[in-house]
C-alpha cells in the first residue's frame, strides 16, 4: 500500500464547559489531525493534542514534525512509513502517534476491527464544587449510566480532601472514585493528602507528583491509604518495569500519544499485565479519532473504567457516524469504522498543509 498524500490540519474545538486540571483550565482543544491517503483511495486518521505543560513537545513542534515527515513518507509504502516514524517515538511521541495512528487505521490494523460488540465503561470527571452542586451532578451522571467518577485534585490539600469527601458522600456505594492530582503536589503535600484519604469507595490515586519525581511518588505510595497509579511517569516499558518495583503502586495509566501508537500500546499493556500491574487507558483531551482507537485497543486489558472520554467534551463531534456512547460506556458495534465529517472538519480548521507524492512516468 503506497501513500499518495498526507494532509496535516490543526483544529480548534471549543468545549461545552471549562475542564479544570491542576496545571490549567481548558476552554478548547487544539488537536493536530493527520490524514493519510493511499493510492487506492483508502485513508486513515490520527491526532495529537499537546497541552502546554504536559510534555516537552509543543503544538508547533508537533506541527513541524508532522509536516516535515509527511514530505518523507509520501510515495513510500505504509510499512516503510511505520518503520520510519516508529524510530522517532522516543524523541517526539505525541507527534509520532498522530502519524502512527493514521497508518494503523489506513492498514486496518486488526486491533481496530470490531467483530463482536464491546462496551467500554468510562470515567466521568466531577466538576461541582459545593456539596449541593456535587450531589446534583452525581445523581445526573448515575442516571446517564456512569459508575466511575474522577475527582481532580492537586491545588490545596485541605480543600481537596474536603471536596473528595463530598463526592464520596454523594456517590455512596453506587460508584467508585479515581482521584487524580495531575502532578499538582510536591512530595510533602502528596504524602499529607494520601495519608489522610478516607479509602471509602476510592479505587486509586493517580499521579500525585511530577512525572520524573520517582522518589516523591514512591514516598506518597508508601503512606497512601489507597493504591497509586502512575500516568505521566509512564512513557515506555522501562517505566512500567520501574513502577512495578515500587510498593503501593498497583496501576499504570497509558495513553497512545505518550507511548507512541497502537503497537507500542499493546506491547506496553502486555508488559504491565506480566508485571502484575492494573491497567487504565485513555486520553481525556482527545477527539473521537483517538478515543475510538484507544477504546479498541483497550479491549481485554482494562482493570478499571477507561479514560478515553475527551470526545464528549467539545461542542462539536468530528465524525459523520459518531462514536456510540450510551449508559456511561463507549459501545463498539461489529463492523463500525469511523467516517470523518469533512464539513465540520473545514469549519473547525485553523491551518492545513497538504503534501502530495510526485508522480513519475
Amino acid at each position: 500500500m503506497v501513500i499518495k498524500e498526507i494532509i496535516v490540519r490543526q483544529l480548534e474545538l471549543p468545549l461545552t464547559k471549562p475542564y479544570k486540571v491542576s496545571f490549567r483550565t481548558y476552554t478548547e482543544f487544539e488537536p493536530i489531525v493527520v490524514e493519510i491517503v493511499a493510492e487506492d483511495g483508502q485513508n486513515g486518521w490520527g491526532e495529537a493534542y499537546i497541552p502546554a505543560g504536559s510534555t516537552f513537545e509543543t503544538i508547533d513542534s508537533a506541527w513541524q514534525f508532522c509536516t516535515e515527515h509527511a514530505e518523507k513518507l509520501v510515495g513510500k509504502t505504509a510499512s516503510e512509513s511505520h518503520r520510519i516514524i516508529d524510530r522517532q517515538v522516543p524523541s517526539a511521541p505525541f507527534a509520532a502517534c498522530a502519524i502512527l495512528s493514521a497508518l494503523a487505521m489506513l492498514t486496518r490494523n486488526t486491533a481496530l476491527v470490531t467483530e463482536k460488540e464491546a462496551r467500554i465503561p468510562l470515567l466521568v470527571p466531577v466538576s461541582g464544587v459545593t456539596a449541593s452542586e456535587i450531589a446534583q451532578e452525581i445523581e445526573a451522571r448515575l442516571e446517564q449510566g456512569y459508575r466511575a467518577f474522577k475527582v481532580k485534585v492537586g491545588w490545596d490539600v485541605d480543600k481537596d480532601l474536603e471536596r473528595v469527601r463530598m463526592v464520596q458522600d454523594a456517590a455512596g456505594d453506587r460508584g467508585t472514585l479515581t482521584i487524580d492530582a495531575n502532578r499538582g503536589y510536591d512530595q510533602e503535600q502528596g504524602m499529607r493528602f494520601a495519608a489522610a484519604l478516607d479509602p471509602r469507595g476510592i479505587a486509586l490515586f493517580e499521579q500525585p507528583c511530577e512525572a520524573d519525581q520517582w522518589q516523591a511518588n514512591a514516598a506518597v505510595a508508601r503512606v497512601s491509604t489507597v493504591p497509586l497509579m502512575l500516568d505521566e511517569s509512564i512513557r515506555n516499558e522501562t517505566d512500567i518495569d520501574r513502577a512495578a518495583t515500587i510498593d503501593g503502586i498497583k496501576f499504570v495509566k497509558l495513553k497512545l500519544k505518550r507511548v507512541g501508537g497502537v503497537e507500542r500500546a499493546l506491547s506496553a499493556m502486555q508488559r504491565a499485565r506480566e508485571k502484575g500491574l492494573g491497567i487504565c487507558l485513555g486520553d481525556g483531551v482527545a477527539t473521537e479519532i483517538l478515543c475510538w482507537i484507544e477504546a479498541c485497543v483497550s479491549r481485554g486489558y482494562l482493570s478499571h473504567a477507561g479514560d478515553m472520554n475527551g470526545f464528549l467534551k467539545p461542542k462539536t463531534r468530528l465524525l459523520a457516524n459518531p462514536l456510540l456512547f450510551e449508559q456511561g460506556s463507549i459501545v463498539l458495534k461489529p463492523g463500525y469504522w469511523p467516517e470523518m465529517d469533512r464539513g465540520i472538519l473545514r469549519a473547525q480548521q485553523v491551518r492545513q498543509e497538504r503534501i502530495v507524492a510526485t508522480m513519475t512516468a
